[in-house]
């Protein structure tokens, strides 16, 4: 039987939209729900960058795009953006770390938006997704990269682990999946 549930598919298809769709589901549903989305910066038109946002609406930075100036401190950079992984790790840990209900006898779900490869630089981050796995209080919602390139070690870990239910996120079935979700996740709960 499932104890978490992931979305995954390539970019731009549709993952965030779907978590964020299945968050207001459980949530109306009364399930106790907390926890992160990603979601896109623009300025005039073009994408500058990556924001996190809890799901109580507190954002703070996730990546900018690479400015022309050096810094003296290390950047951890995907592609053309820089990862700030102290604004990262201020607002989503405490929220990890607080998601194991250990002294509650209620499951809840905690949203993860997701991991990958700009997530994976915090190894306080990989070691909170860890204990969240193995927990028995939390069931994770999250979403998850496709497999390309060089294998992202916990991204490939949650992909083959039993008791993780991964759904395929297609232009067929996005806009008839969400029920599908929900109901992985709230059968989770029992």
């Amino acid at each position: 039987m499932a104890k978490h549930v992931f979305l995954t598919g390539p970019p731009g298809i549709g993952k965030t939209t779907l978590i964020q769709k299945a968050t207001e589901a459980l949530k109306t549903s009364g399930v106790p729900i907390d926890g992160f989305y990603t979601e896109e910066v623009r300025e005039g038109g073009r994408r500058t960058g990556f924001d996190v946002v809890t799901l109580s609406g507190r954002r703070g930075i996730l990546s900018r795009v690479r400015s022309g100036s050096s810094t003296a401190r290390r950047e951890y950079c995907v592609g053309q953006y820089v990862v700030d992984l102290p604004s990262f790790e201020q607002l989503v840990l405490p929220l990890l770390r607080n998601a194991d209900p250990s002294s509650s006898v209620a499951k809840k779900v905690c949203v993860i938006d997701e991991i990958g490869k700009m997530e994976l630089f915090s190894q306080s981050f990989v070691q909170a997704v860890h204990q969240l796995l193995s927990g028995s209080g939390t069931v994770i919602l999250g979403t998850i990269p496709v497999s390309k390139g060089k294998p992202l070690g916990l991204v490939e870990e949650i992909r083959n682990r039993k008791e993780v239910k991964v759904f395929n996120i297609t232009k067929e079935n996005r806009d008839s999946i969400l029920q599908d979700v929900v109901t992985a996740a709230q059968n989770c709960l029992k």
